[in-house]
C-alpha cells in the first residue's frame, strides 16, 4: 500500500470567539489558493488515489476536498475521527489495517500536527517520535509492501507546500 499524508492547508488563526469550536476554523483565502496548487502538483505525482481519509476538522475536510479535485477521477472522501486534532497514531495505523484489503491501494490521509509527524515515526522506525516537521499542505509517501503496521513503512518522499506548487505550475 502507499501511503500519503497531507497537512491541512494554511487556516485562520485560533479565535474561540469567531469559532468557539476549533474544528469549524476554516482555511484562509490565501491558504485556499495555495493549498489548491499544492494539490495539482501532487496530483501530477500521484496519478490515482483510490480513497481519502480525512479528519472532520472543517479546514482538514477542506485540503481534502482541494486535492481530490486535482484529480481527473477524483476519490471518495472519508471523515475519520481517527485523524482528527489530537489524534494518536496507534488508531490510525490500526484503521488502516482493518479497512485497506488490496496490496496496491493508493490511500491519502490529511490530518494535524502532531499526529502526522508521529505517524510517520511510529510507521518507519515502530515509535512515536516525530521524524519529520510538515509545512501546512506539505506531502508524505511512505510505503507498505507487507503488512500494515508499525516499523513496516518505507518513505519514498517528503516535500514542501511550495514544491508541490512549483510541480503542479
Amino acid at each position: 500500500m502507499h501511503l500519503y499524508l497531507i497537512r491541512h492547508g494554511p487556516a485562520a488563526p485560533k479565535d474561540p470567539r469567531r469559532w468557539p469550536d476549533d474544528a469549524a476554523r476554516p482555511l484562509t483565502s490565501p491558504g485556499v489558493r495555495k493549498t489548491r496548487r499544492a494539490g495539482i502538483g501532487f496530483a501530477r505525482e500521484v496519478p490515482h488515489l483510490d480513497r481519502i481519509g480525512s479528519s472532520p476538522a472543517r479546514r482538514t475536510h477542506q485540503t481534502a476536498k482541494l486535492f481530490a479535485a486535482a484529480f481527473a477521477a477524483p476519490p471518495r472522501i472519508e471523515l475519520w475521527s481517527d485523524l482528527g486534532p489530537g489524534a494518536s497514531p496507534g488508531p490510525i495505523l490500526e484503521h488502516l489495517r482493518r479497512t485497506v484489503r488490496a496490496p496496491h491501494a493508493e490511500v491519502l490521509l490529511v490530518g494535524h500536527q502532531p499526529g502526522l509527524e508521529q505517524l510517520i515515526g511510529l510507521a518507519l522506525t515502530g515509535d512515536s517520535v516525530p521524524l519529520s516537521r510538515f509545512s501546512k499542505a506539505g506531502a508524505a509517501a511512505l510505503e507498505f509492501s507487507r503488512a500494515i503496521r508499525p516499523g513496516a513503512a518505507r518513505l519514498e518522499w517528503l516535500v514542501t507546500r511550495s514544491q508541490l506548487s512549483a510541480i503542479g505550475k
